[in-house]
């Protein structure tokens, strides 16, 4: 058995059956990914658009494809035949583009908000207050082909765990307080490899992990 299998094996332990794995396979090579795709995951998350493009023409089609990187709306055009689900949402004008692209396609695109809860100025996403208001707003119930299914929050990069605590409980509470009149959010998108078990804790239903199963990535300068 491979390590990336055997590693899989043993976060799939740790996962209550409520909360999905997202396996992110960003700048990891298609012989990696088949490895996992062959230990049984089928969700994997990419940042690049074009890159898992590549990976979607060369992998099974049975593979479901979370772009949980910065989007960047002129980008859209590219994923919108074949993306499952879009995790970083933190403009409207990007909703509306996911909109237009994806009635192209006569698909409708779940996506999830992303919520600002870290303390880091380089983190995106939208107040609470923004995301009480697009939820509200007339405009988002013009974009028939873009389906709001959660939020999702990147906390700070601390081994402050009462910090990281407090930031995933703030977003619980957000998603909590909000799905009550919007029965469409069923995805609190929480955690990574170094906090998952916490952001589980504290109410996630997602978690993206991608060093626990692959590995360390190399970036290319």
């Amino acid at each position: 058995m491979s390590n990336i299998a055997q590693n899989l094996i043993h976060i799939n332990q740790q996962l209550p059956d409520e909360v999905t794995l997202v396996a992110v396979s960003k700048t990891k090579p298609i012989v990696d990914i088949q490895e996992a795709y062959n230990a049984g995951q089928r969700i994997f998350g990419e940042n690049k658009i074009q890159e898992m493009v590549e990976k979607y023409d060369a992998l099974p089609k049975d593979i479901k494809w979370h772009m949980i990187g910065h989007l960047q709306s002129n980008k859209v055009k590219y994923m919108a035949h074949f993306v499952d689900l879009i995790h970083g949402v933190d403009k409207l004008s990007t909703l509306k583009e996911i909109n237009k692209q994806a009635k192209k396609h006569n698909r409708v695109i779940d996506c999830l908000l992303q919520v600002k809860i870290a303390k880091e100025d380089t983190k995106f996403g939208f107040s609470h207050d923004e995301i009480i208001n697009t939820l509200n707003s007339d405009v988002i119930n013009t974009f028939k082909n873009v389906k709001i299914v959660g939020f999702m929050g990147m906390a700070t990069f601390t081994d402050n765990q009462q910090q990281l605590q407090e930031e995933f409980l703030s977003l619980k509470k957000l998603f909590t307080e909000l799905k009550v009149k919007n029965t469409s959010l069923q995805i609190l998108s929480m955690g990574m490899s170094g906090d998952f078990k916490l952001a589980i804790k504290n109410g996630s239903t997602m978690v993206r992990v991608g060093s626990s199963i692959f590995g360390h990535r190399n970036y290319n300068p």
